[in-house]
């Protein structure tokens, strides 16, 4: 599976300029990827004003990533604020190949520190997606501090786990070893997609990375701004669980 992780520096509450970013990077880009990842909110950037930029199915991020992926014949994993039923969330859409939203996550921990509590709901399920048969779990951000979440799809046997951040550089060394973590814990690929630059609060150095079911760094990225391309060998994650079968001794109590 070859996988696209498409790490920028978002201008801040700036979606239509944030489509013309995207777009320079896509046309110079002549990879054909399974699916493309990009950051946290990808369009507005890790913003408190979630009112302004909350948007339902006829919102500039549903409409510009469902043209981007019929486009490109490819899935894409995006960022947005989602309003639904009087209520916003942080949210991550999977977009398949012909355009039409797949799967949505919302993200279940939103991060107290930054007062999102205040400005979006939480979630409260899991969200699995598939593409050719290959199981896809999906968390944000503050997500990855809470390993529970994890074991929960780590039960469900997913072949491999994105979460898509705007994750800044005072803890990066965290998101590291967070990712790490979890991949070796739960035996999937883990997969994770940051930002580059900077908003009002805080500074982003990328570091976009890929850690197979083992812990070992499939890829890391730098502080550049690129789609970064990786290929998954997901008979590994089979390969793990029988050589190593862990899983089997799970007791959620």
């Amino acid at each position: 599976m070859k996988v696209g992780l498409f790490q920028y520096s978002p201008i801040w509450e700036a979606p239509e300029k944030n489509i013309e970013l995207i777009e320079k990077l896509i046309t110079k880009n002549t990879s054909q990827f399974d699916l493309i990842i990009f950051p946290e909110l990808t369009l507005t950037g890790f913003t408190m004003n979630s009112q302004k930029f909350a948007e339902d199915l006829a919102g500039i991020s549903h409409t510009y990533f469902m043209k981007l992926a019929s486009k490109l014949k490819t899935n894409i994993f995006a960022g947005l604020i989602e309003y639904d039923d009087n209520k916003i969330f942080n949210s991550l859409v999977h977009f398949d190949e012909f355009g039409l939203v797949h799967a949505r996550y919302r993200k279940v921990h939103p991060f107290s520190m930054a007062n999102e509590t205040r400005f979006y709901n939480a979630g409260n399920e899991l969200v699995i997606t598939e593409i050719n048969k290959t199981k896809i779990g999906l968390s944000v951000c503050y997500d990855l501090r809470f390993p529970e979440l994890y074991r929960l799809y780590a039960k469900e046997k997913v072949d491999l786990m994105i979460n898509i951040a705007n994750w800044p550089i005072p803890r990066i060394e965290h998101w590291k070893s967070l990712l790490k973590a979890r991949a070796i814990e739960n035996q999937f690929y883990m997969i994770g997609v940051n930002r580059t630059g900077d908003d009002p609060k805080y500074n982003y150095c990328g570091a976009s990375a890929v850690f197979d079911p083992m812990g070992t760094p499939a890829f890391i990225a730098d502080e550049n701004v690129n789609i970064f391309e990786v290929d998954l060998n997901l008979e590994e994650v089979l390969k793990v669980r029988n050589d190593l079968p862990f899983l089997n001794d799970m007791k959620l109590i």
